[in-house]
């Protein structure tokens, strides 16, 4: 930490004081800290993962989003880690409000900005959607769905759910348009709000060239409402976030084409899922959060399959509410059940309370965890075998054959089959990730 701090001083030119790790960021570092009589943020890359182009794109989108409106930190300084920071960052301004989904959502405080916050965010995308493309260097252009494909394909891992998805995102994919310069994670979660409405705009480090609609089914995405039951971030209604767009935009998009964009936003958080799972799968990073996103990929399969209408809300008993059984002829109590439930109590309990929030939040996720590994040694073994019973009814030797059945259309004269397989599939995996998902 030392080091950091020395070598923020010698970039802003002012001593720095009160530098703290701030909790929350699954790609990046955030760091809070005081520099001449300014409070300041620090975002910078993972050192194994280093993205300076990316760094540099993102700086200049903070410039670009200030002169066209939108409200965004203060860009102070930026570089690629060359200067002693250690790896690309950005320093911008502190911004005062709140971030914190749940408390926006919850708290009375919010309720009086909450019933306006779905038009107003509307307006700031359209203002990001004004801004020109030529002032943000080096924005990607491409078929974002072939490109989603690609890197669900690069796993290797059949997936029918989201097979399923993805044909029918081909099948009913709206018509290209000229290219608008995309957010690419517009939020709850990535804005800063205050009493008077949304003071900033976070975390652009995903910015490119577009279909502006891209950010609009985002924000609608489930995956960002958290648990609140309005669409558009837990805040407000679809009409309300056109009704905004349209009255800065002067135009009004499709319903249907942002509906099409909402399911994209579902399988997409899928396959990011399945990527930041695969920092700790694959040795880069030891994160039971990231470990945890892997359990999670299911949750965007079934939102997915809802928005195109395939499945709906389904009941189920979570296991943990069921008798375990044990086979005691050998070992002595606790079972493996009650030692899982004992760690995950000593999780939730004595490092609840801890003081620091990023070390709370991580025994938040590890205990979760233990939970899905008590859920799947009640159930799984039953559910896999129902699931081959299933692929051996439709003349399936696993997952993989399913898949290439969907991709080819060899199974559409048993669509209704095909689609109960998956459905069936969909709740079992959420019966054991997270039950309440499915309501």
């Amino acid at each position: 930490m030392t080091a950091l701090r020395d070598a923020l001083t010698a970039v802003l030119g002012a001593p720095v004081t009160n530098l703290v790790r701030v909790a929350g960021g699954a790609s990046r570092e955030t760091w809070a800290f005081d520099a001449g009589g300014d409070a300041l943020v620090l975002r910078r890359d993972p050192p194994h993962d280093p993205q300076p182009e990316g760094m540099a794109r993102e700086a200049a989108a903070f410039v670009a989003a200030a002169a066209a409106g939108v409200p965004v930190p203060r860009l102070r300084a930026h570089g690629d880690g060359s200067d002693g920071i250690g790896s690309p960052y950005v320093v911008t301004a502190h911004v005062d409000g709140e971030t914190i989904p749940r408390r926006l959502l919850r708290d009375e405080r919010w309720a009086g900005v909450r019933a306006g916050l779905a038009g107003e965010l509307g307006g700031v995308l359209a203002r990001i959607h004004a801004i020109p493309v030529g002032s943000v260097p080096g924005l990607a252009i491409g078929d974002r769905l072939a490109g989603l494909r690609a890197d669900h394909e690069r796993f290797g891992e059949p997936r029918p759910a989201l097979e399923l998805v993805l044909r029918r995102l081909a099948e009913q994919q709206p018509p290209a348009v000229t290219p608008r310069v995309v957010h690419g994670d517009f939020r709850n979660g990535n804005l800063i709000i205050g009493e008077d409405g949304v003071r900033a705009v976070l975390d652009w480090e995903l910015v490119h060239a577009g279909d502006p609609l891209e950010d609009l089914g985002w924000l609608c995405a489930r995956a960002w409402r958290f648990g609140a039951p309005l669409p558009v971030g837990g805040f407000g209604t679809r009409e309300q976030l056109l009704d905004g767009y349209a009255a800065v935009a002067g135009w009004r998009p499709d319903p249907e084409v942002l509906r099409w964009w909402e399911t994209f936003a579902a399988a997409s958080w899928a396959v990011i899922c399945r990527r930041q799972a695969e920092r700790h799968l694959g040795g880069a990073e030891q994160s039971v959060e990231m470990a945890v996103l892997g359990r999670r990929i299911a949750e965007s399969e079934h939102d997915a399959l809802v928005s195109l209408g395939l499945t709906g809300p389904v009941t189920v008993t979570d296991p943990l509410t069921l008798p375990a059984t044990a086979d005691a002829s050998l070992h002595d109590r606790p079972t493996v059940d009650e030692l899982l439930a004992a760690v995950a109590g000593f999780l939730t309990g004595e490092l609840g309370e801890i003081d620091d929030p990023r070390l709370r939040f991580s025994a938040r996720v590890a205990a979760n965890a233990l939970k899905i590994a008590r859920r799947e040694l009640r159930v799984g073994d039953a559910q896999r075998a129902d699931h081959r019973s299933r692929l051996a009814a439709l003349g399936c030797a696993d997952d993989a054959e399913l898949v290439a059945a969907i991709r080819t259309g060899s199974f559409d004269d048993r669509a209704d089959q095909v689609l109960a397989v998956v459905r069936e599939a969909t709740v079992a995996k959420l019966t054991v990730a997270d039950p309440r998902h499915l309501s």
